[in-house]
């Protein structure tokens, strides 16, 4: 089961790398800062959209699109959350 939303910056990488796991079934520790969504992880452009999802359902704030798209690492996705979580 994911855990609730982060409350602080220093939460969100072990909560993502939670939801990573649950979600495509990735070995933790394949989920590193610095691993590339699409290469290293096999996620593809759907389940990046899933993901996206998952992550508003989750904190009740959205990824903007030109975000969304500039994102390419497991740090991509924490540094845009981390922005979400101070507005």
């Amino acid at each position: 089961m994911t855990p609730a939303s982060p409350a602080s910056q220093e939460e969100i990488y072990p909560w993502l790398v939670d939801i990573l796991h649950e979600m495509f079934d990735l070995d933790k520790a394949k989920i590193t800062g610095e691993a590339n969504l699409y290469t290293d992880l096999d996620i593809d452009s759907i389940d990046a959209v899933d993901l996206a999802v998952k992550l508003k359902q989750l904190t009740g704030k959205r990824l903007q699109p030109e975000v969304f798209k500039s994102v390419r690492t497991v740090q991509d996705v924490v540094n845009a959350l981390a922005g979400l979580l101070v507005k």
